[in-house]
């Protein structure tokens, strides 16, 4: 494969959960003179095309982006929860859901284009709560995860941006690691708090034939990540 080829969960293997081609994952925006890439919950994609930006909208999920800088090879996942439940057989359908999955797949898509683990540089973002019901617990819980499983793994954190009580819009450039973070407003917070919280507890096979972007408001200021 062409080392500009994005690689994208689809592409790697082929289960019920994959992404089927859809051509909403894709968009060109005007403004930036760019082409996003939605990364969809339980999901990653990773690319070396330089006029690619990949983009997500994170309440208590959470996103991490990684890139090998020698190679300008990164790309961004986005899980809604750390781990399955000890004992319970998930099967492959399911894996992306779970950050203890999610992440070691795109770690292991990077590598597989050349990447080296020495060189790779983390950005993580996400894991928001409303605090109210359990998203509290949730948010906390994937933040927490996803800072001790990196530690865990010797991985340094370039750059965080992590709990709070508003969901983030995320940019990601995968080529350069240039971040652009930006907070939703209060009024569209539990609308996607509740929508991450039906689609974690939504059968697999109804997550497959309903996955949906979110969109928020127009949002505050970016602030830009190193």
């Amino acid at each position: 494969m062409s080392p500009t080829a994005p690689e994208t969960a689809s592409a790697q293997q082929a289960d019920p959960f994959d992404l089927p081609a859809d051509r909403r994952r894709f968009f060109f925006d005007t403004r930036l003179n760019a082409t996003m890439v939605w990364v969809f919950q339980g999901d990653f994609y990773t690319s070396a095309n330089p006029n690619e930006i990949v983009t997500t909208v994170l309440g208590s999920c959470i996103a991490v982006c990684v890139r090998d800088p020698d190679i300008r090879f990164g790309g961004m996942n986005h899980f809604l929860l750390p781990e399955p439940g000890k004992g319970k057989d998930i099967g492959a359908s399911r894996e992306l859901r779970y950050g203890s999955y999610s992440i070691e797949r795109l770690i292991n898509a990077i590598m597989a284009h050349g990447g080296r683990r020495d060189r790779l540089e983390f950005k993580i973002f996400g894991g928001a709560s409303l605090k109210i019901g359990s998203s509290a617990e949730v948010g906390g819980r994937n933040a927490d995860f996803v800072e001790n499983y990196l530690d865990r793994e010797g991985f340094k954190i370039a750059a965080r941006d992590l709990r709070g009580t508003l969901p983030r819009r995320l940019r990601y450039y995968p080529t350069t690691g240039k971040v652009m973070v930006s907070q939703a407003l209060d009024s569209s917070s539990a609308r996607i708090f509740e929508q991450e919280a039906g689609l974690m507890a939504r059968p697999v096979a109804a997550m497959q034939s309903s996955r949906s972007e979110i969109f928020a408001p127009k949002p505050r200021r970016p602030r830009p990540e190193p």
